[in-house]
């Protein structure tokens, strides 16, 4: 699937991202998380291609992902960004269209499917509206939908990657957002979602990745990683880590 060895990006004069290894696995969530500033962006940003890496590679079916033609990469791997710079009155059913733009699935197909990833990230009611009047919530479902309908279902040798892609939504849809996600991979594709929220990464990621200055501070499972010394030390955060009462997962309470 897609792995990073000896990743470095470089933003300025700085390394924002140092000496990653990842490997993302097929029927997988995986989550990244750290503070503002930590280098969860720019490391998606290496993960997609859309920065270029200043030391080490980034590969797709142990090929560089900078080798892929753009078309054909975006057949196995989709990308939401933390924010849309779409400015055009588009309905909303032909903004999530337009992830189907690298395949050649035809008309009646590619409408079926934008419908089925509007009720997937329960903005089917949305679909005759203007984008542009939509509150930042809805949008960020919209674009949900979109890159979902690129690689729509979602199975083995596909890849997902979402940057804080709760950041605008209200609790039920957070939830609903990472219910989504794990049924992708449980489809068979890999996921990689980047998270601000401590519990929403205990709850749903099988694995994650706990990023400082641009360094991997700890990786593994969520009870590997969401250890209050860890948290203390890359969050400054003093925090309680006890067992979920209902689920087998860390919980996690800001003392």
């Amino acid at each position: 699937m897609l792995t990073a060895t000896r990743v470095a990006v470089r933003r300025g004069a700085r390394l924002a991202v140092q000496d990653i290894d990842l490997r993302l696995h097929a029927g997988e969530l995986f989550g990244v998380l750290g503070p503002n500033g930590a280098g969860k962006s720019s490391l998606l940003g290496a993960l997609s291609a859309e920065l270029p890496t200043a030391a080490g590679v980034v590969s797709l079916h142990g090929r560089a992902l900078v080798d892929w033609p753009a078309r054909e990469r975006a057949r196995h791997l989709a990308v939401l960004p933390q924010s849309s710079t779409l400015n055009f009155a588009f309905r909303v059913d032909e903004v999530v269209a337009l992830g189907r733009l690298p395949h050649d699935s035809g008309r009646e197909a590619d409408a079926r499917i934008v419908t089925e990833a509007l009720e997937a990230a329960d903005a089917a009611h949305l679909r005759a509206r203007n984008y542009l009047e939509l509150s930042g919530g809805e949008r960020q479902r919209v674009h949900l939908a979109r890159v979902l309908a690129q690689l729509w279902p979602g199975g083995e040798g596909q890849v997902l990657l979402l940057d804080e892609p709760t950041s605008m939504l209200d609790p039920a849809h957070q939830h609903r957002v990472l219910q989504v996600l794990r049924e992708v991979a449980g489809r068979g594709a890999a996921v990689l979602v980047i998270l601000h929220d401590l519990n929403l990464a205990a709850r749903y990621c099988d694995r994650l990745l706990l990023l400082a200055e641009g360094c991997n501070r700890a990786s593994g499972t969520p009870r590997e990683v969401l250890r209050a010394d860890l948290l203390r030390s890359v969050f400054d955060l003093e925090v309680l880590v006890q067992r979920h009462p209902e689920h087998d997962h860390p919980l996690i309470i800001a003392r």
